[in-house]
């Protein structure tokens, strides 16, 4: 069974309330119907002005609560709350809903935005980030052609407590789905064979990760093929902790991942779930503009999944 069917069992297995705050788009209403007609979760469907005012009224209190240290007025925080991505993230923070999926008519930064100042990020990780959960067919490489590919979404230039993070976190995602986590980070350069202060961030983010989680599976600087190949990490480094079997790939900027993600869709046919937003107190998922209907229903199910 691929990761995509085991991932529509898995949420299928304890069904949670997801909210998908863009009604007005195609693919988000016809995502909804295959996801309640499969029980992979209860969804939430609406849009601009389709909640109760009452309601309304209460989330731009609690928005107003949460930001109030940053200066904001209640009638800012009502105009914020006539957004139903913010709706949305309050909904989840509240407990009314145990997560939202949104991104098909709203760019990523905005999603993130609404996550990060209504959910919180996590205080062990302190940084809040994307991943992708590819799946490529017929691929011996991974975890069965499975990989998660970090960050490709939200932060351009990590430091290197920033690329730790990144590390810990996408790992814990790993583990959510039953996949012992294998950490790579990749560079240019495989172990010193090449020098320079990309590297130098790398290796000082490599022994933070593992000041962090001692347990963890991890190694870098890797070459791509040193990290996924076990024929080329046994010819370059031999010594390798990995053997070749890396299957969460923590790329070393956005522009890696960002294209590193979407050469491998396009190119090797993978289906792509995400961008799953990592490193927040509650779970939620962004979707690219350009998604399809499965997409959709593919992040709706590991939202579901994270909140089980």
């Amino acid at each position: 069974m691929n990761i995509i069917n085991k991932v529509r069992e898995q949420a299928r297995a304890n069904p949670k309330t997801i909210a998908l705050p863009e009604i007005d788009d195609n693919r988000v209403r016809e995502a909804a119907k295959i996801i309640e007609k499969e029980g992979i979760a209860k969804p939430l469907l609406f849009g601009k002005g389709m909640l109760d005012k009452r309601k309304q009224e209460e989330y731009a209190q609690e928005y107003l609560r949460l930001r109030k240290t940053k200066g904001i007025e209640l009638d800012e925080a009502r105009q914020i709350l006539e957004d139903p991505l913010y709706c949305a993230a309050i909904m989840t923070n509240l407990g009314e809903v145990d997560g939202f999926v949104a991104g098909a008519s709203h760019a990523t930064p905005d999603v993130a935005r609404a996550a990060i100042q209504c959910l919180g990020v996590d205080e062990r990780i302190n940084i809040a980030s994307s991943c992708f959960i590819m799946y490529v067919p017929d691929c011996p490489y991974g975890e069965e052609g499975t990989f998660i590919f970090a960050d490709c979404g939200v932060v351009p230039d990590p430091n290197t407590r920033q690329l730790a993070c990144i590390a810990i976190s996408n790992a814990e995602l790993a583990r959510k789905f039953g996949i012992t986590p294998r950490v790579a980070l990749l560079s240019y350069s495989t172990k010193g064979s090449a020098k320079g202060k990309a590297i130098d961030r790398i290796l000082e983010a490599l022994a933070l990760a593992k000041e962090m989680d001692p347990s963890l599976l991890i190694d870098g600087e890797l070459q791509v093929d040193a990290a996924i190949v076990p024929e080329v990490a046994q010819i370059k480094n031999s010594s390798d902790i990995l053997a070749g079997k890396a299957n969460v790939l923590i790329f070393p900027n956005l522009e890696a991942g960002n294209i590193g993600y979407k050469l491998v869709h396009r190119l090797a046919k993978a289906r792509a779930i995400g961008p799953i937003l990592v490193g927040l107190n509650k779970p939620c998922s962004d979707l690219s503009r350009g998604c399809s209907v499965e997409d959709i229903v593919d992040c709706v199910a590991v939202t579901a999944i994270r909140a089980q």
